[in-house]
C-alpha cells in the first residue's frame, strides 16, 4: 500500500519533471537524457541539445524568502573562478510557481560520468593517478582565489564543534581559503576531472574540501587512504583536523534528518581518532 508520504514524494517528483520540461522549452532546447534528481529531490537535471551542442539543464525551487543569495546563485557566480574544471552557466531563467520560485540554469556539459551515485563512496572510482594530481592542482588554484562569498564562517564552526565535541577541540580557525564546500563523490567526474554543483562555494576553513572528500571516502577504505596520501599536508594540520570534525558534525546532522544511518559509526570512529590526537584548546 502506498503511504501518504510516498504519494506526496511522487507528486513532488512529477511536478519537478514538469518544471524541467518547462525550463528546457524556455531555453529552446530538446531533451536528450534521463532526468536525475539531486539530494532529497531539491533539484532535477537532464541533458538537452541545442544549436550549439549539448547542455545540462538544472532546476530548483524555493519559497520566495529563500530564493536569493549565495546558494541560489552559486552555480552562476562560479563564473568568476578560473583554472577549475567546472560547468559554465550560459543561461538562467526564473519564474513564479506559487507558492514557490523556480530557478533554471543551462550549463555546459562536462565529459565523463559522476564518480559515485551517492555522496559516500562504495566502490573504487574509475580514475587514474593523473586525475588525483589534476584535482589537487585545481583545488589549490581555487583556494587562492579571492571572493566575498562565505561558505562557512567562524560562528558556524564554533557552534557546530562546540555542540558536538564540547571543549575537546579549539574551534578557532587560523587560515581561510576559497573552497567548493561540498566536495563529495557525487559531485566529482571521471575519468577526466570535473567538479559539479557550485551552490555553496566561498571562503571556508583551510582544508575543508580535502576533509569533505576524505570523510565521504570512509565507506571505501582503500580510497580513503588514497585521499589522505594526496591531501595529508592539509588534513594533518590543526585547521585540517577542525575541518574534518566540522564535516563529521555536518554529516551526522544530515543522517539524523534522514541520510544513510549506516555511515554514522564510521564518522564517530573518525571523530574519536581525531579527538584522541588533540588536547583541549590546541594551538
Amino acid at each position: 500500500m502506498t503511504t501518504a508520504l510516498e504519494l506526496a514524494d511522487q507528486r513532488h517528483r512529477d511536478h519537478m519533471r514538469t518544471l524541467l520540461a518547462q525550463a528546457v522549452e524556455r531555453f529552446g532546447l530538446d531533451p536528450v537524457g534521463e532526468a536525475v534528481f539531486g539530494w532529497r529531490d531539491r533539484t532535477i537535471g537532464a541533458a538537452a541539445r541545442g544549436p550549439h551542442g549539448d547542455l545540462w539543464v538544472r532546476v530548483t525551487t524555493e519559497f520566495p524568502r529563500w530564493a536569493h543569495g549565495r546558494v541560489w546563485t552559486g552555480n552562476a557566480d562560479a563564473s568568476a573562478l578560473s583554472g577549475v574544471p567546472r560547468p559554465e552557466v550560459v543561461e538562467v531563467a526564473e519564474w513564479d510557481d506559487p507558492p514557490r520560485r523556480v530557478r533554471a540554469e543551462a550549463a555546459t556539459l562536462l565529459p565523463g560520468h559522476v564518480c559515485s551515485p551517492t555522496p559516500f563512496l562504495h566502490r573504487r572510482p574509475e580514475v587514474g593517478d593523473g586525475w588525483w594530481a589534476d584535482l589537487l592542482g585545481a583545488l589549490d588554484r581555487l583556494a587562492e582565489q579571492d571572493t566575498t562569498r562565505v561558505a562557512v564562517d567562524q560562528d558556524t564552526v564554533t557552534r557546530r564543534l562546540s555542540v558536538f565535541f564540547g571543549d575537546a577541540v579549539d574551534p578557532t580557525v587560523n587560515h581561510w581559503r576559497t573552497a567548493h564546500a561540498d566536495l563529495h563523490w557525487n559531485n566529482l567526474l571521471g575519468p577526466e576531472p570535473g567538479i559539479l554543483d557550485w551552490e555553496l562555494w566561498g571562503r571556508a576553513p583551510a582544508g575543508l574540501d580535502a576533509a569533505t572528500l576524505y570523510c565521504h571516502s570512509l565507506t571505501h577504505p582503500e580510497t580513503a587512504e588514497q585521499v589522505y596520501r594526496v591531501f595529508a599536508d592539509q588534513l594533518d594540520t590543526p585547521d585540517g583536523v577542525r575541518a574534518q570534525l566540522f564535516v563529521i558534525a555536518r554529516s551526522l546532522l544530515r543522517i539524523e534528518r534522514g541520510d544513510d544511518l549506516a555511515v554514522a559509526p564510521l564518522l564517530h570512529q573518525r571523530a574519536r581518532e581525531l579527538l584522541g590526537r588533540t588536547t583541549a584548546h590546541p594551538g
